[in-house]
Parts: C-alpha cells; structure tokens; sequence
C-alpha cells in the first residue's frame, strides 16, 4: 500500500492509485523511488533479480532475498524476517533496479547475509501492522516522561514498533555516551516488550521528523537525499555567504546540505579570479580586497580609511598585480575601472497612444445624473397627469 488514504484490496495490494497493485512510485511516503526500468522485459531464460528492497517506517529500508519467487510490485505489503518474530514493510524497489541499489548502497553484501521475504501480508498482520502504529505517539510521550524522572541528558524522537508488536525500537539523540540501563529496565517493566535503543545524528533526527525549509519546501533528507556529506563553513565562504549561523543553520541544527549543491560551480568560477589575499599597491596607497561578486564578475577593492569602494574586473586586477611584480605601482585604481555608457531608452507607447486612465473616465460618476433622471420623471408624470384630466374634462 502506497499511502493510508489509498487503502487497500484483498492481498493487501494498494487500490486508490488506479495501478492495479503497481504503484510505480510505491505511494505517497518519503524517499520514493520511481522504477523507471518496470516495463522493460528481460532476455530470454534470466531470471528475475530475487533481492527486493523493503521500506518501514520513515526512511527506514532494507533489502530482503524473495526466496519463494512471490510476485511482488512497489506497493506491496510484506512479512519479512526479523529477531525475534517477524515484520511487516512495503516493497519499494524491485527487479533490475533493486540490483542498481545494491551495487549502489552495499556492493559487499553477500546474498547469504541477507534476510527472507516470508509472504505477502494478509489483513489481520495488516491490522496488527496499523495497530502498532497508532501506539507509536503515546509510547515515546511516555518513555520522554521516564527520561526525565532519570535525569538523562537525551531526547527521544522515534518510535518504531516491530510488525508483530514484539519489539519496539527508540531512537534518540544525546551529545555523548548515555547509560540507560535502568531506563531500558522501566521501559521493559512499563510497556511489556523487548526494548531496543539506537542512537542517531541530528541529520538523521530531521530525516525521519521532516519538515519545511527555510526555502518554503520540504526537506531534501525527507523527501530525497540519503547520503549526508560534510558541509563545512567554506562551503559558504566560497559563495559569499555571510556566516551567521542562524542563517546557514538547517532544522538539525547543523550547516545546511544544500551549501554543497552549487559549490563546484563556484569553485570552477572562482578559478579565474585572482587570489583575494593580494594586495594593490599603487601610489595613492595600498588597497586591499573587500568583497567578491562570482555572477558579475567584480572585484571590489578599497583604500584604508575611505569608505568609497572600487569595482574592478578580474582581468584589470590580474594586470595591475603584473604591474606590480615589475616595480611599477598606477597613480590610482580609478584609471582601471570600466566606464560604461549608460544608453537610455525612449519610451514608446505601444498601446496606441492611449492613456492609462481611459477606461476610468466612462465609469465616473456624475453627481448632477441622479438629478436629471429625477426631473424627467417628475415631468413625465406631471404630462399623463394633465392629460387625464383633459380626458375627463371633455368627457
């Protein structure tokens, strides 16, 4: 099933999408993927790939051996393996594309390693599936609650109860190593089943919360991104980014992935430029290098004690540090800046010499009209007045 509102048909296969089973997408759940080798047949005699990658809950995926040869598609909801009892997921990615992932994600994976699919879920796993759901919310209030009765220097952001209800997993966030095996102990004695705690980073908190950027959009590790690169604060440095850490600071708390997406098209841009470290000797004075615009092309340079700044090309300045190693300093930076023409523009009237305001002049209202109509229909009134009695007159 792709999403909860498309539901479900016999088989536990999805039915709102219209695709008969075979979501192409797998729904409307985070880190979609879209098998966009589905309709390609295989050669003659190979079989199918047997390894199936299996989404749980948020971005949670593991890849799992269909053993059983099941017809399975992007949607489907499947036991699989797990320790102890079994669990349930959603089947993702299949087929040629599954083996695109595993060379991608774990190419030393032995198939032997790997998990079994057990069967497609039928509707009373489902319910106990969705059941497991709904206890997730007031489970992690309540293990919050006995956190904090311990003093424990952690946050507890997810829960994630197993497919049999066996086993439920928290993940949590701390700055250090936590000793919570009291905590497991309330936890087991509160809740009645097994406890697993697993520690994430705070990119991995984001991911599996989501929520909106600061673009307006919502999250790229939410929706798409799975590998966490490093960003550090030359990323922003290299973009004449200011460094408030307010600004360049994602939900996590940490320096926002997307300073990396445009960072090697600054990097190829900022080759040509001269290393801002020099400085301009001239005999006015020495200039140094305030700031730098990669889309313009400007280098902006300035004098020390005057507020005025200089714009100056790449090219200019690369001639004016030649200038220098051979002992010769210009009088001013001035002499190198480019004046441009500023060409103004005529303005024509493309309309038809209309004025704006032409359509306003047939809609105002004149005060003195309610008058005349008013007359008009006093004297008219007065007329068949005068004419009945007339009439009466000569009869």
């Amino acid at each position: 099933m792709g999403c909860e509102s498309c539901g479900t048909s016999t088989g536990g296969t999805p039915r709102g999408c219209k695709n008969n089973g075979n979501c192409s997408s797998g729904g409307c759940n985070k880190l979609e993927v879209y098998d966009w080798l589905a309709n390609i047949s295989l050669p003659a005699g190979q079989q199918a790939y047997d390894i199936v990658e299996v989404r749980f809950k948020n971005s949670r995926k593991n890849f799992h051996r269909n053993t059983s040869i099941l017809s399975l598609h992007a949607g489907d909801i499947v036991v699989v393996e797990s320790s102890p009892g079994y669990d349930i997921g959603v089947v993702s990615v299949v087929g040629e594309l599954a083996r695109i992932q595993v060379l991608k994600k774990e190419p030393t994976l032995k198939p032997f390693d790997i998990r079994k699919i057990l069967r497609i879920a039928n509707q009373t796993e489902i319910d106990l599936w969705i059941k497991g759901r709904s206890l997730e919310k007031d489970l992690m209030y309540t293990s919050r609650t006995l956190a904090l009765n311990l003093k424990m220097q952690m946050k507890i952001s997810d829960v994630e109860y197993q497919g049999d209800l066996s086993k439920a997993t928290f993940y949590y966030t701390a700055e250090g190593r936590i000793d919570f095996r009291q905590l497991i102990k309330d936890m087991a004695s509160e809740f009645k089943v097994r406890i697993e705690m697993r520690q994430i980073g705070s990119r991995q908190e984001a991911a599996r919360l989501g929520g909106i950027g600061s673009c307006g959009r919502e999250l790229c590790c939410t929706t798409w991104l799975t590998d966490f690169r490093t960003v550090s604060t030359s990323a922003a440095r290299y973009q004449q980014l200011s460094l408030n850490p307010q600004k360049l600071a994602g939900q996590c708390g940490k320096l926002k992935c997307c300073l990396n997406y445009e960072l090697d098209m600054y990097l190829d841009a900022i080759k040509s430029f001269p290393k801002t470290e020099t400085k301009l000797q001239t005999e006015k004075g020495e200039a140094f290098h305030f700031k730098t615009d990669v889309f313009k092309r400007l280098l902006w340079y300035g004098y020390r004690g005057e507020t005025g700044l200089i714009a100056l090309s790449p090219e200019r300045v690369k001639e004016i540090i030649k200038m220098n190693k051979e002992g010769v300093n210009p009088k001013d930076l001035l002499e190198f800046v480019k004046i441009e023409k500023i060409v103004e523009l005529g303005y024509s009237n493309v309309v038809g010499q209309d004025s704006l305001t032409r359509f306003e002049k047939n809609f105002k209202k004149n005060p003195n009209s309610n008058q005349n109509r008013n007359k008009q229909y006093r004297g008219k009134q007065n007329t068949n007045k005068q004419n009945n009695s007339s009439k009466g007159n000569n009869a």
